[in-house]
């Protein structure tokens, strides 16, 4: 029962955390894009923001399929589920072209070469509309927790 607990606090802290993650990145890439921000305000934004999905992946990963919930097939049948997981690949995709971006950026910035900048705002839209994505994919879970379905 402590193991339930702790997973489903962990899960819902990360979201927390990645929702901050990446609405600061977000306004980090607009600052950059605008001339007065930094490299080191995106890129550490964007650690925590991996490090908070990596956690929501991990604790998901148990909690769907580890049997400390409801268990495969109660999820795997569940609408609410399937739109979770469809928002989640949504924001992987999305994500591609930033992560490639900055990790360029990281090998530059190690080399001391100079960063390419000038995706900023598209990369701040990007991470504003995965923001949003997130809250969706929230209220989806709170949808689950509570037992609604569809049909």
């Amino acid at each position: 029962m402590l193991a339930h607990w702790f997973l489903a606090a962990l899960h819902l802290l990360a979201f927390a955390l990645g929702f901050w993650a990446v609405l600061t990145r977000g306004t980090a890439f607009s600052r950059l894009a605008a001339g007065t921000g930094d490299a080191r305000s995106v890129l550490l934004a964007d650690n925590i923001w991996g490090v908070s999905a990596l956690i929501l992946l991990v604790t998901g990963v148990m909690r769907a399929f580890g049997g400390y919930e409801k268990g495969a097939d109660y999820y795997l049948h569940q609408p609410l589920f399937n739109l979770k997981m469809t928002l989640f690949v949504l924001i992987l995709l999305i994500e591609l072209a930033p992560m490639i971006t900055l990790i360029k950026w990281r090998i530059a910035k190690a080399r001391g070469a100079a960063l390419g900048t000038g995706r900023c705002k598209l990369f701040a839209r990007i991470s504003h509309v995965e923001a949003l994505l997130l809250i969706l994919m929230v209220i989806a879970a709170t949808g689950m927790a509570r037992g609604v379905t569809f049909g």
